[in-house]
């Protein structure tokens, strides 16, 4: 998966809202569904700027669903589409969500250190929506912009400045070795 294939908000919302009636179900790996009881209990938003190992200055908003699962078992079949898209629109109430935002889901439990991972495929399974989140990943930016992470076969490191500015060279003048230059009365002052 590349950042181009990652899921935005719009893309995400609009899945969402072609199966109001269906559940809502999560897949954080194989086989593992985050429990039946989970509660969604806050979507955050979060503009990310940055600078990369080459100096270019970087920007892109993430949304984050957070999931919680509660210690005590509260239902067998997780919550549908719609009590989620009813969270969606009080949290849009308060809070304008960029629809270009990459979504990502925060989750973990006792078996499953808390990570945030990307909507991978959205899937219907008989009665149940079914997202399935791949893990978060690191990358290098400058091997997305065409350069390359080490040494090019130049000798050029890829964390060098996209573009290279020459200090310019001052000429320097002794004004002390000439007495009339600044002298009282001599009007430099």
């Amino acid at each position: 998966m590349t950042t181009s294939e990652l899921m935005n908000w719009q893309t995400f919302k609009a899945r969402l809202e072609q199966h109001p009636s269906l559940s809502l179900q999560f897949q954080y790996g194989e086989g593992k569904l985050v429990n039946a009881s989970y509660h969604i209990t806050e979507i955050k938003q979060a503009p990310i700027v940055s600078v990369d190992c080459g100096g270019v200055m970087n920007a892109w908003t993430e949304i984050i669903i957070q999931l919680w699962e509660p210690a005590v078992k509260e239902s067998d079949r997780a919550m549908e589409v719609s009590k989620a898209m009813s969270i969606v629109q009080l949290v849009e109430k308060s809070l304008a969500l960029n629809p270009l935002g990459i979504v990502k889901i925060e989750f973990g439990n006792a078996d499953y250190d808390t990570r945030q991972m990307y909507p991978q495929q959205m899937n219907v399974n008989g009665d149940e929506l079914i997202v399935s989140l791949t893990p978060d990943f690191t990358q290098c930016k400058a091997i997305n912009r065409g350069g390359s992470c080490g040494t090019t076969a130049s000798g050029e490191e890829c964390c060098t400045p996209a573009e290279k500015v020459e200090k310019p060279k001052i000429q320097l003048i002794n004004l002390a070795g000439d007495a009339t230059v600044c002298t009282p009365g001599s009007g430099c002052c």
